[in-house]
Protein backbone atom coordinates (compact mmCIF):
# COMPACT_ATOMS: atom_id res chain seq x y z
CA UNK A 1 0.00 0.00 0.00
CA UNK A 2 2.68 2.49 0.29
CA UNK A 3 3.52 2.30 -3.68
CA UNK A 4 0.19 3.95 -3.93
CA UNK A 5 -0.10 6.86 -5.89
CA UNK A 6 -1.11 9.97 -3.93
CA UNK A 7 -4.58 10.12 -6.41
CA UNK A 8 -5.08 6.42 -5.80
CA UNK A 9 -4.70 7.02 -1.90
CA UNK A 10 -7.59 9.75 -1.74
CA UNK A 11 -10.02 7.65 -3.77
CA UNK A 12 -9.13 4.35 -1.59
CA UNK A 13 -9.68 6.29 1.39
CA UNK A 14 -12.97 7.86 0.39
CA UNK A 15 -14.17 5.21 -0.77
CA UNK A 16 -13.67 3.21 2.86
CA UNK A 17 -15.46 6.17 4.26
CA UNK A 18 -18.31 5.88 2.41
CA UNK A 19 -18.77 2.00 1.75
CA UNK A 20 -19.50 2.78 -1.50
CA UNK A 21 -18.10 4.24 -5.01
CA UNK A 22 -19.03 5.41 -8.56
CA UNK A 23 -17.48 3.11 -11.64
CA UNK A 24 -16.23 5.99 -14.28
CA UNK A 25 -19.09 6.71 -16.48
CA UNK A 26 -21.85 5.33 -14.09
CA UNK A 27 -25.02 6.77 -12.87
CA UNK A 28 -25.26 4.93 -9.50
CA UNK A 29 -22.94 4.26 -6.62
CA UNK A 30 -22.01 0.59 -6.17
CA UNK A 31 -22.41 -0.58 -2.30
CA UNK A 32 -19.27 -2.29 -0.69
CA UNK A 33 -18.91 -4.40 1.93
CA UNK A 34 -15.37 -5.57 2.40
CA UNK A 35 -12.33 -5.98 4.80
CA UNK A 36 -8.81 -5.26 3.08
CA UNK A 37 -5.81 -6.48 4.44
CA UNK A 38 -2.91 -3.81 3.19
CA UNK A 39 0.67 -4.73 3.35
CA UNK A 40 4.17 -2.44 3.41
CA UNK A 41 7.79 -2.86 3.78
CA UNK A 42 8.05 1.03 4.55
CA UNK A 43 7.35 3.05 7.31
CA UNK A 44 3.64 4.90 6.76
CA UNK A 45 4.62 7.61 9.70
CA UNK A 46 8.15 8.21 8.14
CA UNK A 47 5.69 8.99 4.54
CA UNK A 48 3.27 10.76 6.19
CA UNK A 49 5.20 13.18 8.11
CA UNK A 50 7.28 13.69 4.44
CA UNK A 51 4.00 14.08 2.86
CA UNK A 52 4.20 10.70 0.54
CA UNK A 53 0.76 9.35 1.90
CA UNK A 54 -2.39 10.14 2.78
CA UNK A 55 -3.21 10.16 7.11
CA UNK A 56 -6.86 9.47 6.87
CA UNK A 57 -6.16 6.29 4.70
CA UNK A 58 -3.18 5.07 7.27
CA UNK A 59 -6.12 5.56 9.79
CA UNK A 60 -8.88 3.62 8.04
CA UNK A 61 -6.10 0.82 6.97
CA UNK A 62 -4.28 0.59 10.54
CA UNK A 63 -7.22 -0.63 12.74
CA UNK A 64 -5.69 -3.91 14.00
CA UNK A 65 -1.90 -3.64 12.68
CA UNK A 66 0.30 -6.60 12.74
CA UNK A 67 3.86 -6.54 12.35
CA UNK A 68 5.85 -8.87 10.51
CA UNK A 69 9.93 -9.42 11.89
CA UNK A 70 12.01 -8.79 8.68
CA UNK A 71 14.68 -12.10 7.63
CA UNK A 72 17.15 -10.79 9.91
CA UNK A 73 15.10 -10.73 12.67
CA UNK A 74 14.29 -14.58 11.83
CA UNK A 75 17.07 -16.25 10.89
CA UNK A 76 16.16 -19.52 12.26
CA UNK A 77 13.31 -19.28 9.42
CA UNK A 78 15.03 -19.30 6.75
CA UNK A 79 16.17 -22.64 6.11
CA UNK A 80 12.34 -23.52 5.60
CA UNK A 81 11.88 -20.63 3.57
CA UNK A 82 14.63 -21.50 1.40
CA UNK A 83 13.49 -25.05 0.70
CA UNK A 84 9.60 -23.91 -0.06
CA UNK A 85 10.93 -20.98 -2.40
CA UNK A 86 13.74 -23.81 -4.10
CA UNK A 87 10.34 -26.03 -4.65
CA UNK A 88 8.12 -22.94 -6.24
CA UNK A 89 11.61 -21.87 -8.47
CA UNK A 90 11.95 -25.17 -9.65
CA UNK A 91 8.01 -25.79 -10.47
CA UNK A 92 8.06 -22.36 -12.62
CA UNK A 93 11.10 -23.12 -14.29
CA UNK A 94 11.04 -26.85 -15.18
CA UNK A 95 14.63 -27.12 -13.47
CA UNK A 96 15.09 -30.02 -10.84
CA UNK A 97 14.51 -29.59 -7.99
CA UNK A 98 17.78 -29.76 -5.10
CA UNK A 99 18.51 -29.64 -1.74
CA UNK A 100 20.66 -26.87 0.01
CA UNK A 101 23.98 -27.75 1.38
CA UNK A 102 24.46 -26.87 4.94
CA UNK A 103 27.42 -24.29 4.51
CA UNK A 104 25.16 -22.63 1.82
CA UNK A 105 21.98 -22.43 4.56
CA UNK A 106 24.87 -21.31 7.23
CA UNK A 107 25.84 -18.46 4.71
CA UNK A 108 22.32 -18.04 3.86
CA UNK A 109 21.32 -17.18 7.75
CA UNK A 110 23.80 -15.37 8.16
CA UNK A 111 23.38 -12.37 5.92
CA UNK A 112 21.01 -9.22 6.80
CA UNK A 113 18.55 -9.68 3.68
CA UNK A 114 17.77 -5.91 3.43
CA UNK A 115 15.74 -7.16 0.53
CA UNK A 116 13.92 -9.46 2.49
CA UNK A 117 11.71 -12.19 1.12
CA UNK A 118 12.48 -11.12 -2.77
CA UNK A 119 15.55 -10.58 -2.49
CA UNK A 120 15.98 -14.38 -0.66
CA UNK A 121 13.93 -15.66 -4.09
CA UNK A 122 16.07 -13.95 -6.70
CA UNK A 123 19.36 -15.45 -4.68
CA UNK A 124 17.12 -18.86 -4.77
CA UNK A 125 16.77 -18.79 -8.17
CA UNK A 126 20.07 -18.06 -9.07
CA UNK A 127 21.44 -21.03 -7.09
CA UNK A 128 19.07 -23.43 -8.79
CA UNK A 129 20.13 -21.68 -12.07
CA UNK A 130 23.98 -21.78 -11.26
CA UNK A 131 24.17 -25.00 -9.49
CA UNK A 132 26.31 -27.55 -11.14
CA UNK A 133 24.40 -30.33 -12.85
CA UNK A 134 25.98 -33.05 -10.42
CA UNK A 135 22.64 -33.26 -8.56
CA UNK A 136 24.58 -32.95 -5.34
CA UNK A 137 23.33 -30.10 -2.28
CA UNK A 138 23.96 -26.48 -3.48
CA UNK A 139 27.39 -25.50 -2.39
CA UNK A 140 27.91 -21.92 -0.72
CA UNK A 141 30.62 -21.50 -3.55
CA UNK A 142 27.80 -20.32 -6.21
CA UNK A 143 26.16 -17.75 -3.78
CA UNK A 144 26.55 -13.77 -4.88
CA UNK A 145 29.34 -11.91 -3.64
CA UNK A 146 26.99 -10.07 -1.40
CA UNK A 147 25.59 -13.01 0.65
CA UNK A 148 29.15 -14.64 0.41
CA UNK A 149 31.13 -12.04 1.92
CA UNK A 150 29.01 -12.21 4.77
CA UNK A 151 29.51 -15.82 5.45
CA UNK A 152 32.06 -16.95 7.97
CA UNK A 153 35.62 -17.98 6.71
CA UNK A 154 35.24 -21.24 7.57
CA UNK A 155 31.97 -21.72 4.92
CA UNK A 156 35.17 -20.82 2.60
CA UNK A 157 36.80 -23.60 3.07
CA UNK A 158 36.85 -26.96 1.13
CA UNK A 159 35.46 -29.20 3.67
CA UNK A 160 32.87 -26.20 5.05
CA UNK A 161 30.04 -28.01 3.88
CA UNK A 162 31.13 -31.07 5.87
CA UNK A 163 31.94 -29.14 8.93
CA UNK A 164 28.98 -27.43 9.19
CA UNK A 165 27.47 -30.88 9.37
CA UNK A 166 29.09 -32.01 12.47
CA UNK A 167 28.87 -31.65 16.49
CA UNK A 168 31.65 -29.39 17.65
CA UNK A 169 34.12 -32.46 18.47
CA UNK A 170 34.31 -33.81 15.22
CA UNK A 171 34.16 -30.39 13.12
CA UNK A 172 36.99 -29.99 15.53
CA UNK A 173 38.93 -33.10 14.26
CA UNK A 174 38.61 -32.62 10.76
CA UNK A 175 40.01 -29.05 10.97
CA UNK A 176 42.89 -30.42 13.27
CA UNK A 177 43.45 -33.13 11.00
CA UNK A 178 43.34 -31.16 7.84
CA UNK A 179 46.02 -28.27 9.39
CA UNK A 180 48.56 -31.09 10.77
CA UNK A 181 48.55 -32.76 7.34
CA UNK A 182 49.42 -29.31 5.24
CA UNK A 183 51.42 -28.16 8.05
CA UNK A 184 53.09 -31.90 7.58
CA UNK A 185 53.27 -31.34 4.18
CA UNK A 186 54.54 -27.78 4.59
CA UNK A 187 57.63 -28.83 6.28
CA UNK A 188 58.51 -32.05 3.53
CA UNK A 189 57.26 -34.65 6.36
CA UNK A 190 59.54 -33.23 8.94
CA UNK A 191 58.08 -34.08 12.47
CA UNK A 192 60.41 -31.85 14.36
CA UNK A 193 59.99 -28.84 12.81
CA UNK A 194 56.17 -29.13 12.27
CA UNK A 195 56.11 -29.49 16.07
CA UNK A 196 58.42 -26.73 16.37
CA UNK A 197 56.04 -24.29 14.37
CA UNK A 198 52.55 -25.65 16.05
CA UNK A 199 54.03 -25.23 19.17
CA UNK A 200 54.03 -29.34 20.14
CA UNK A 201 56.14 -31.48 21.74
CA UNK A 202 57.29 -34.42 19.13
CA UNK A 203 56.22 -36.95 20.76
CA UNK A 204 52.73 -35.25 21.42
CA UNK A 205 52.72 -34.80 17.41
CA UNK A 206 52.90 -37.98 16.18
CA UNK A 207 50.40 -39.19 19.02
CA UNK A 208 48.21 -36.50 17.48
CA UNK A 209 49.25 -37.64 14.22
CA UNK A 210 48.06 -41.06 14.77
CA UNK A 211 44.91 -40.49 16.41
CA UNK A 212 43.97 -38.79 13.68
CA UNK A 213 44.64 -41.69 10.91
CA UNK A 214 47.40 -39.91 9.73
CA UNK A 215 50.66 -42.13 10.55
CA UNK A 216 53.07 -39.74 11.14
CA UNK A 217 51.43 -37.33 7.75
CA UNK A 218 53.32 -36.79 4.76
CA UNK A 219 56.75 -38.13 4.85
CA UNK A 220 59.52 -37.20 2.54
CA UNK A 221 62.85 -39.50 2.46
CA UNK A 222 64.96 -36.17 1.90
CA UNK A 223 63.67 -34.51 5.03
CA UNK A 224 66.01 -36.60 7.38
CA UNK A 225 66.01 -38.72 10.41
CA UNK A 226 63.36 -36.44 12.17
CA UNK A 227 60.97 -37.26 8.79
CA UNK A 228 57.65 -39.33 9.64
CA UNK A 229 57.95 -43.46 9.63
Amino acid sequence: VGDLPLALQSRLARVLQEQSFMRDGGKTRVEVDVRVLASTARSLTDMIAAGDFREELYHRLNVVSLRVPPLSERREDIPELAADLLRRVADATGLPSRTIGEDTLAALQGHDWPGNIRQLRNVIERLLILAPADGGPIRADVLPNDVSEDAPSVLRWEKGGEIMQLPLRDAREVFEREYLLAQVTRFGGNISRTATFVGMERSALHRKLKSLGLHGGAPDERAGPDSAD
